[in-house]
């Protein structure tokens, strides 16, 4: 497999209490041979076992580490993570999601295309859901359109903390993340100011083709949600859209 090198692009990996998913990551791109300009690993106040961890890796994987004396929240962490990067593009994952093969091409592709487009400020490799407005531009990627009046909640989510590359520079346009609040509406307060600030991106319409999203029993997910914004219930699901709907549709426009 030939090395792929990528030395204005810093790997950004937030991470929490899941030192296994973090070196199943980094083993995987080292696997791979992609080489980064830079690594940057930024902890949120894991438990000692973790975080003795986190040193030990240090050696092998030559990263830098950020870390914080207490648990300060999804918000803090990306911002002082997203500080330390040095390089015109961020890489931007959360340990738990590993790359599939041939993920360099596709990185290579999405790099260039933001060299190319001076106007587009990130490209999303993985998403839940296939984003409802894109326009197709090249190598499996399409333009995301946002119009407030296009129809459906799903609009709304240009952004996400799912994994993108994004210039370095995106909180001088964007600003940085709010601190304090619970990592789901943490993201979403940045996919408004996203939106309000004009933001452009790039999907990959093969959405779960590129990354795989890894939650064992040994480590499982850290992010916990409601019961009724999971619910698979028919009337549920419609109510919550237009609740969804009307209220981001707020949100963007006060």
């Amino acid at each position: 497999m030939p090395v792929s090198t990528f030395p204005e692009v810093t790997l950004l990996v937030t991470h929490y209490n899941r030192s296994q998913s973090l070196e199943r990551l980094l083993q995987t791109f080292q696997n791979q041979q992609i080489v980064f300009g830079g690594i940057v690993v930024s902890d949120d106040g894991s438990k000692p076992e973790h975080l003795n961890r986190l040193k030990s890796l240090q050696s092998v994987y030559n990263y830098n580490l950020v870390t914080t004396p207490v648990n300060k929240g999804l918000g803090n962490n990306i911002n002082k993570g997203q500080d330390a990067v040095t390089t015109p593009y961020t890489l931007y994952i959360q340990e738990d999601f590993d790359p599939y093969k041939n993920y360099g091409v596709h990185l290579s592709d999405a790099l260039s295309i933001m060299q190319e487009r001076k106007d587009i400020d990130l490209v999303r490799f993985y998403a839940y859901f296939k984003y409802p407005y894109l326009k197709p531009y090249r190598n499996g990627f399409s333009e995301m359109v946002f119009k407030i009046w296009y129809l459906g909640y799903r609009k709304f989510h240009c952004y996400s903390d799912h994994p993108h590359l994004r210039r370095t520079s995106f909180f001088k346009k964007f600003g940085r993340y709010p601190e304090g609040l619970k990592g789901d509406r943490t993201e979403f307060l940045m996919a408004i100011s996203f939106l309000k600030n004009k933001g452009k991106g790039m999907f990959y319409e093969d959405y779960k083709g590129l990354f795989d999203q890894v939650n064992s029993s040994d480590e499982p997910s850290t992010m916990t949600r409601s019961d009724l914004r999971q619910s698979g219930n028919v009337l549920i699901s419609m109510l919550r859209g237009i609740y969804r709907n009307v209220k981001h549709t707020w949100e963007v426009l006060f």
